[in-house]
């Protein structure tokens, strides 16, 4: 699964590496996104445009928009038959951008935290879809991101990773295709040996530590990875 990342990238980064995008001035960053926070994504319906967008999918069927963050991630196994992913598979799709996510191993019972980035340090594009719940003029704009079993890395870490797009025709593809067989075909475990895996600090742990520092590497485990 993917239950928290982070977003720290300049205007000029993004720019640069996505092109011709509108990015708002004011650009917020944050070391640790957590579910029913917002985040930046991109969607299929305004792809030239970042957009802030509710974590954790709120179905336009809901009866009360409420965001309990149980649909944060959205398994790409039967996404295409589950009541609250078949519509956004199909029709509300958006790339999330991250610099990193978190993920978790266990050693007994404590929850060793680690943070895993791009090897190219470019910006993350994850899988997602997202959704519009509406009552009356207000409506809430959310999303989930998509989850594939892990490559041989994140194998080590958990069962689940985000699916993670590293080609640019693949990025515009996920928001251009219409053929769920093709969409479908798309989520795919990323390749091995793209990512920066880096022991970090458990003040990760609580959403309320929020600080460059939660980046820092503060130990070396290369058995792990061996």
């Amino acid at each position: 699964m993917c239950g928290r990342f982070s977003f720290v990238a300049s205007r000029e980064k993004i720019e640069k590496q996505l092109g011709d995008i509108e990015v708002e001035n004011n650009l917020r960053t944050s070391f640790n996104i957590a579910p029913t926070q917002h985040a930046y994504v991109i969607t299929n319906d305004s792809p030239k445009r970042l957009q802030y967008l509710t974590w954790g999918l709120i179905p336009h069927w809901s009866r009360d928009g409420s965001n309990t963050g149980k649909l944060i991630n959205a398994r790409k196994e039967g996404i295409q038959t589950k009541p609250s992913f078949r519509l956004p598979v199909r029709t509300r799709r958006c790339l999330v951008l991250a610099d990193s996510f978190y993920e978790w191993r266990r050693v007994g019972s404590q929850k060793i935290p680690y943070r895993i980035s791009l090897l190219s340090e470019e910006i993350m594009l994850m899988a997602g879809v997202w959704d519009i719940w509406y009552k009356g003029d207000y409506a809430i704009k959310s999303f989930s991101i998509v989850t594939t079993p892990p490559n041989l890395e994140i194998s080590q870490l958990h069962n689940r990773m985000p699916v993670v797009f590293t080609e640019r025709e693949i990025q515009k593809r996920w928001l251009e295709e219409e053929d769920i067989n093709h969409i479908l075909a798309m989520l795919q475990t990323p390749e091995n040996h793209i990512f920066k895996i880096q022991r970090v600090s458990d003040k990760v742990n609580s959403i309320k530590n929020n600080s460059p520092d939660l980046h820092q590497s503060i130990q070396e485990l290369p058995e792990l990875f061996d």
